[in-house]
């Protein structure tokens, strides 16, 4: 019997960005420098796959360093942290190891840079978000306001007489940040901007990617988890730029196969937490159902690469 076709336009890049790929490393080299158990507090990047492959290598994996027994290794996710979570296990004597990305560093030093030069900061985020709670957690409450959307920024109130800047997320919706930003700078003149974007390489580049194929494809697939911020953000703009059946799905088996015609063009990414072995997976399962093609739309090639921290490399 005789397969219906299906074209599947395959985006790159995708997948694993460099600040993922090492915070991956952190918690390998740690198991092999310390050996098990290694403690890392929150998931050290938002995909199951991933969290389920460490614990079987060692790793345990808790919500606060309360759960963390004395003598033991502990890091930190790549999402960052506040400030008093390193001081809390400074307190305590124990070891830890910042997988922090340095692309988030760079916006918490940014952060604190405002705050010296006597600045209030708008943070644009999603509030709860790791990230957005280790950023605010590295200045003084109240010197920083959180903005989630544009009408927060029509209607935001700062503190009377303080100059003005703004951070951001680095995992957003680089269309929805740029309308934010318009908003608080028709609003507030002299707002001091980043000296670099704080939306990260690797978020720009998977949303370029989806933007490329999108408006080509009956529907599309976006790999990565729930709580996976940079992951939800490609569901929407692939529905944005076309593709109004986009869904996000963390493995092959949960796709919604109904959804997906024959003779019809599928998309397919995923998340920067998201192993290529869930596209694989993904890819596998199609040709059990389909006669596939794969054609592989690139917009830009990927170099970027960061050291690990010096505690696991001397």
């Amino acid at each position: 019997m005789t397969r219906p076709a299906l074209k599947i336009l395959l985006a790159a890049p995708r997948g694993f960005c460099a600040g993922v790929d090492r915070a991956i490393l952190v918690v390998e080299r740690a198991l092999e420098k310390y050996g098990a158990p290694v403690y890392v507090r929150h998931e050290i990047v938002h995909n199951r796959y991933v969290v389920d492959a460490l614990k079987a290598k060692g790793a345990v994996f808790v919500d606060e360093l309360t759960e963390v027994p004395d003598g033991v290794p502990v890091i930190f996710s790549a999402h960052g942290v506040p400030k008093s979570v390193p001081a809390e296990a400074e307190s305590r004597k124990l070891t830890y190891i910042d997988a922090t990305c340095p692309l988030v560093s760079k916006v918490h030093v940014e952060a604190e840079r405002h705050v010296r030069d006597g600045r209030h900061i708008f943070l644009i985020g999603h509030r709860n978000h790791p990230e957005v709670i280790g950023t605010m957690g590295q200045v003084e409450p109240g010197t920083m306001t959180l903005i989630e959307t544009a009408a927060d920024a029509q209607t935001v109130v700062p503190p009377p007489g303080k100059p003005l800047a703004y951070v951001t997320q680095t995992t957003l919706s680089v269309d929805d940040t740029a309308e934010i930003i318009a908003a608080l700078k028709q609003r507030f003149s002299g707002l001091s901007p980043p000296r670099k974007e704080d939306i990260c390489y690797a978020t720009t580049n998977r949303q370029n990617a989806v933007k490329a194929i999108a408006p080509k494809c009956d529907a599309f697939v976006v790999i990565g988890a729930p709580n996976s911020s940079n992951s939800n953000r490609l569901v929407e703009v692939a529905q944005r730029s076309g593709c109004n059946d986009a869904f996000l799905v963390e493995t092959a088996a949960a796709i919604p196969w109904i959804r997906v015609r024959p003779n019809s063009t599928l998309g397919v990414t995923a998340g920067a937490s998201a192993p290529e072995v869930l596209v694989e997976e993904v890819i596998s399962l199609a040709r059990e159902k389909f006669d596939v093609m794969v054609e592989l739309i690139t917009v830009t090639e990927e170099t970027v690469k960061f050291s690990l921290p010096r505690v696991l490399t001397t």
